[in-house]
């Protein structure tokens, strides 16, 4: 997997802590809400998770939201055809 390439969120990370900032959603339920959907890899970490720029799922800018995943969670989108 590289930056830019397209996959699915297939699975949730365990132990999601059930909090996030103030005034936006839940660090769980982001990650919920991803559960299905494709996104772009943003960024790869040095210690292999995956960036992805979710802000869609709550109704906002997709960079306004970002969640870190480990690649065994996620798998390549087939690609539109």
């Amino acid at each position: 997997m590289k930056v830019g390439d397209r996959i699915r969120v297939v699975r949730l990370p365990e132990g999601l802590p059930d909090r996030g900032c103030p005034d936006g959603p839940s660090t769980r339920l982001v990650f919920e809400l991803s559960l299905g959907r494709t996104f772009a890899i943003a960024d790869i970490t040095s210690h292999g998770l995956l960036e992805l720029e979710v802000g869609e799922v709550v109704g906002v800018a997709s960079y306004l939201h970002s969640i870190w995943i480990e690649p065994d969670c996620v798998e390549p989108a087939e690609a539109p055809g």
